[in-house]
C-alpha cells in the first residue's frame, strides 16, 4: 500500500475511533448521571413515603403489620392518581398491600433490617427504578417499596445514539476530506524526491529538490541534495580519473611509438646499407639517441610508480644552503645559454627529503629554462613563512594558458607537445614534482600569463608543523 493511502486510512480510522469512543463515553456518562439522579429521586420518594406512613400509623394508634396493610390499602389508590406507585411486602418480597410491581424482585430479601436500597428492573422493553426500605412494626419487619418508570432515560439514550450515528458519519466524511488534503500535502515532497531519484538513476546527476521548512521531510530533502552533490562530485572525479587514465595510455603509447619507430627504421637502414660506414654510424647514433629517450621515459615512469607507495623519512634541512646547491647545478648551463639567473634566498628550515626535493627544484628550473628565450630571466627565491618555507621559481618566458594550468601536472600532459619533444620533454616531470610535494605534506601552485611568464610556488612545512 502506498504511503498516501496508509496516511489517509490511518487518519480516518483514528478520527472515527476517537469520535466513536468520545461520543459513547459522553452519551453513556450523561445516561448514568440521569439514572443516578432518577434513583436519588426514587430513594427520596421512598423516604418520604416511609415517614408519612409511620406518622399516620402513630396518629391512628397502631404500629403493627395489620394497621400498615389497612392504611396502605386506603391510600394507594389516591397515590396512584398522583403518579406514586408503592406497596408493602413481607421479608420474602411477597406483596401485602398496594400496587402490583411490574417485575418480581428480590431486593427486599437482599436488604437487611436497617438497609435501604434501589435497583433497576427491565422487562419487555420497559425499565423501572425500584426502591425498598424496612419498616419495624410490632416486632415484625415489612418493606415499603416504590418504583418509577425509567423508560424515558433509555429512550433518550437511544435517540442520542441515533443522532450521534449521523453526526459520526458526517465527521468521518469531513475527516476523510481533511485526510486527503493532509496526505497529499505530506506526500508531495516525497513525490518530488522520488521523481528526482528516478532522474538521477537515469543519469541526470544535477537533479536537486526544493527544501521547504525544517521538518523531517525537509531534512530528508536536504540530505538527498547533499547526497546528490557528493555523488555528482564523485562521478565527476571518476570521469576525470578515467579521462586522465585514457590520456595517460594514449600518451604513453604515442611517446613509446615514436622512438621505437625511429629505432626500427634506422636499424633497417643500417642493415640494408652495410657498405656505407657513414650511414651506418649515423643510424647507430640515432638508435642510441632514441634508446636513451626510451630509457629516460621508463626511468621517470618507474619514479612515478615508486612515489605512489613511498613513505618518506623527512629531516630538518637549512633551506638556504640546500637551494644554493640546487642553483649551482644549473647555473653554468643557464649562463652558457645566455639566460640570466638570479637567486634571493632567505635563511630558514623545512622538513624535507633532500634528494627528492632537489629533483623538484631541478625540474622546475629546467621547465623555466625551456620556457624562456635567449637573454631571458629566471629567478629562484627562498622565502621564510610563518608556517614553514616557500620555494618560488619565476621566469619571463612564454607562459601557460589559463585553461591549461589545471592539467599541467597530469602524466604525459604537455602544453606545446612539439616544442617539448624537441627539447627532450616527456610530460612526466611536473607529475613527479606534484607527487613529491604531496608526500611532503606541502602544496604546489602555478601562476602564469601568456607572453609574460610563469611563477611556481612550493609551500613546505617548517619543523614545528611537519
Amino acid at each position: 500500500m502506498r504511503l498516501f493511502w496508509k496516511l489517509f486510512c490511518s487518519m480516518v480510522m483514528i478520527a472515527a475511533l476517537a469520535c466513536s469512543l468520545g461520543g459513547f463515553v459522553l452519551i453513556d456518562g450523561q445516561f448514568r448521571a440521569g439514572l443516578d439522579a432518577r434513583a436519588e429521586t426514587v430513594m427520596t420518594e421512598n423516604a418520604l413515603l416511609r415517614r408519612t406512613l409511620l406518622r399516620e400509623l402513630q396518629f391512628s394508634g397502631g404500629l403493627d403489620r395489620a394497621a400498615a396493610v389497612r392504611l396502605t390499602e386506603e391510600t394507594f389508590a389516591t397515590a396512584e392518581e398522583r403518579g406514586i406507585t408503592f406497596r408493602i411486602a413481607d421479608s420474602q418480597g411477597q406483596p401485602l398491600a398496594g400496587s402490583r410491581l411490574p417485575v418480581e424482585s428480590g431486593l427486599a430479601r437482599a436488604l437487611g433490617t436497617e438497609q435501604q436500597g434501589w435497583e433497576l428492573l427491565q422487562t419487555s422493553g420497559r425499565a423501572y427504578l425500584h426502591a425498598s426500605s424496612p419498616l419495624a412494626l410490632g416486632g415484625e419487619t415489612v418493606y415499603l417499596e416504590n418504583w418509577q418508570d425509567a423508560g424515558d432515560l433509555f429512550a433518550a439514550r437511544e435517540e442520542q445514539y441515533h443522532v450521534f450515528f449521523y453526526l459520526l458519519m458526517g465527521l468521518i466524511l469531513l475527516s476523510a476530506l481533511s485526510a486527503l488534503a493532509v496526505s497529499a500535502w505530506i506526500t508531495r515532497p516525497l513525490g518530488r524526491l522520488s521523481a528526482a531519484a528516478r532522474q538521477m538513476a537515469a543519469g541526470e546527476l544535477s537533479q536537486r529538490v526544493e527544501v521547504r521548512g525544517s521538518d523531517e521531510i525537509s531534512c530528508l530533502a536536504q540530505d538527498f541534495n547533499q547526497m546528490a552533490e557528493q555523488l555528482e562530485q564523485h562521478m565527476r572525479a571518476l570521469t576525470d580519473t578515467a579521462r586522465r587514465q585514457e590520456d595517460f595510455l594514449r600518451s604513453f603509447a604515442h611517446e613509446t611509438k615514436t622512438p621505437l619507430t625511429s629505432i626500427i627504421g634506422y636499424a633497417e637502414l643500417a642493415l640494408s646499407r652495410p657498405d656505407q660506414p657513414g650511414l651506418v654510424q649515423e643510424s647507430a647514433a640515432c638508435i642510441f639517441r632514441e634508446g636513451r629517450r626510451l630509457e629516460s621515459l621508463s626511468r621517470k615512469l618507474i619514479d612515478l610508480i615508486v612515489l605512489e607507495n613511498e613513505r618518506l623519512r623527512l629531516r630538518t634541512v637549512e633551506m638556504s644552503d640546500f637551494l644554493e646547491q640546487a642553483a649551482a647545478v644549473l647555473r653554468p648551463g643557464l649562463e652558457q645559454a645566455g639566460i640570466r639567473f638570479e637567486t634571493r634566498i632567505a635563511p630558514g628550515t623545512a622538513e624535507i627529503e633532500p634528494d627528492l626535493m632537489e629533483s623538484v627544484c631541478l625540474n622546475l628550473l629546467d621547465n623555466a629554462r625551456k620556457a624562456v628565450e635567449k637573454e631571458g630571466l629566471i629567478r629562484l627565491d627562498g622565502i621564510r613563512t610563518e608556517g614553514g618555507y616557500c620555494i618560488r621559481v619565476t621566469d619571463n618566458g612564454r607562459g601557460i594558458p589559463r585553461e591549461e594550468l589545471a592539467r599541467i601536472t597530469e602524466p604525459f600532459y604537455m602544453v606545446d607537445k612539439s616544442r617539448a619533444r624537441t627539447q627532450g620533454g616527456s610530460g612526466l616531470g611536473l607529475a613527479i614534482c606534484r607527487r613529491i610535494v604531496d608526500l611532503h605534506g606541502g602544496q604546489l601552485e602555478f601562476e602564469s600569463e601568456l607572453g609574460r611568464g610563469t611563477q611556481v610556488l612550493v609551500w613546505l612545512k617548517g619543523e614545528e608543523n611537519a
